[in-house]
C-alpha cells in the first residue's frame, strides 16, 4: 500500500505556540483536548514498504532507533504516518541525556544503546492511515483513527493519554512532573492538522528556584542577560542563561552587581554552547564577570545533566542569601 501523494517526505509538522497558562476548555475550535508534553525527540514515523523515522527538522533518525523501526514494522500496517515523541525511560523518569546519546550514532552503536537504554515511541497524532491523507480530518477523528490503529500495540509503542478535563490536565501537570513530563499541550477537537502552523498551545511547567549569577552579557551598568551557575563537585559550573532582561529588570539588577573581588571560576570568553546548550552559532560569547550573586529565576523542568536546555526567566536578585545556600537541583 502506498502513502498518499498529497504528503511530501519528510512530512512537515503541526506546531504549538507557548502560553503561560492552560487555555480554558472552549478556547480552541471544538473544545480543548489536553495531552502531556513529553520530554523527548519529536518524531514522524512513516510506514510504507519499510519504516523511516524523521525529526521535526527533516533529519532521518531511522538508524538511531532500530528498536522503534522493528516494532513499527511488526505492528503498524503500510500506508500510515504517525506523529509522536521518542523517549527513553530511566529510573522511573524520562532521560533526555540518553536520547542525546542517539545523535549521530552508527548502526552498531545504536543497536547497543537499544539494548541498554531502549527508547519508546509515544504517538499523539496521525497524518495518514491505510494510504489516505488524514490531515483534513478534525483532531477528534484523527484521535479515533490513532486509537483504532494502536489496538494490540505493545511497548515500545504507545499512545499518549488525552483528556477534555481542564482539572485533570492541571493534575497531570503536577503529578507527572516527577516523571519528567514538561507540561501540557492543548489541541482543538475540531482542528485539522495544519503543517507549519502553530495551532496548538503548549504550557510548560515552571519552577521558581535560586541560582548563582556569575556573569552578565553586556555591560555591568546595563546587563542584557544573566549567565547562571550551580555548584557541582564543589565548583561553580555554568548551567545556562536568562532570556533578555526587560529594561526595568536590567536597571534593578545593575544596582546589585559588583566586579569580582577574588579569582573567578569562569573565563571571560566562552563558546556559545556553554551558555545555551542548543545554540547553533559559532561566535564566542563575551562575559562580563561579576561577584557571584544569588538570584531567583523561573525555569522549566528541562534540566539535562548540568545544563538547562532552555533559557530561564530572571525574577529578582537575592543579595540577602549566601551563595553557599544554593544547592544542586534534585532531578
Amino acid at each position: 500500500m502506498t502513502l498518499p501523494a498529497s504528503i511530501e517526505l519528510p512530512p512537515r509538522l503541526a506546531l504549538a505556540r507557548t502560553a503561560t497558562e492552560l487555555p480554558g476548555v472552549e478556547a480552541l475550535p471544538g473544545g480543548c483536548v489536553y495531552e502531556p508534553k513529553w520530554d523527548g525527540f519529536r518524531v514522524v514515523l512513516v510506514r510504507d514498504d519499510d519504516v523511516t523515522l524523521w525529526s521535526r527538522r527533516g533529519t532521518n533518525l531511522t538508524t538511531a532507533f532500530p528498536e522503534l523501526r522493528d516494532a513499527a514494522a511488526a505492528s503498524i500496517p503500510p500506508g500510515c504516518i504517525l506523529d509522536g515523541e521518542a523517549v527513553v525511560w530511566g529510573s522511573g523518569r524520562l532521560d533526555f541525556d540518553a536520547l542525546q546519546r542517539r545523535n549521530g550514532v552508527g548502526a552498531k552503536r545504536a543497536a547497543q544503546l537499544a539494548r541498554t537504554e531502549p527508547a519508546s515511541l509515544v504517538a499523539f497524532d496521525v497524518l495518514a492511515v491505510a494510504g489516505y491523507d488524514a490531515r483534513p480530518h478534525p483532531y477528534a477523528r484523527r484521535r479515533e483513527l490513532l486509537e483504532e490503529l494502536a489496538r494490540g500495540w505493545e511497548p515500545p509503542l504507545s499512545v499518549s493519554p488525552a483528556t477534555r478535563s481542564l482539572t485533570e490536565a492541571r493534575e497531570w501537570s503536577e503529578s507527572m512532573a516527577a516523571a519528567g513530563i514538561e507540561g501540557i499541550v492543548a489541541k482543538g477537537s475540531a482542528q485539522p492538522y495544519l503543517e507549519d502552523q502553530r495551532q496548538w498551545i503548549k504550557v510548560k511547567r515552571r519552577e521558581t528556584i535560586d541560582v548563582i549569577a556569575g556573569a552578565v552579557i553586556g555591560p555591568m551598568r546595563r546587563p542584557e542577560a544573566v549567565v547562571i551557575g550551580l555548584p557541582f563537585d564543589g565548583e561553580l559550573h555554568i548551567v545556562g542563561r536568562s532570556a533578555p532582561l526587560r529594561p526595568d529588570a536590567s536597571r534593578t539588577l545593575a544596582a546589585q552587581l559588583r566586579p569580582p573581588t577574588a579569582p573567578h571560576p569562569w573565563p571571560e570568553v566562552v563558546s556559545p554552547g556553554a551558555v545555551d546548550r542548543f545554540n547553533a552559532g559559532r561566535d564566542p560569547v563575551q562575559l562580563t564577570l561579576i561577584a557571584p550573586l544569588v538570584i531567583e529565576v523561573s525555569a522549566d523542568v528541562a534540566l539535562s545533566g548540568r545544563a538547562f536546555r532552555h533559557s530561564v526567566r530572571y525574577l529578582r536578585a537575592r543579595p540577602e542569601l549566601d551563595i553557599a545556600e544554593v544547592a544542586v537541583l534534585e532531578r
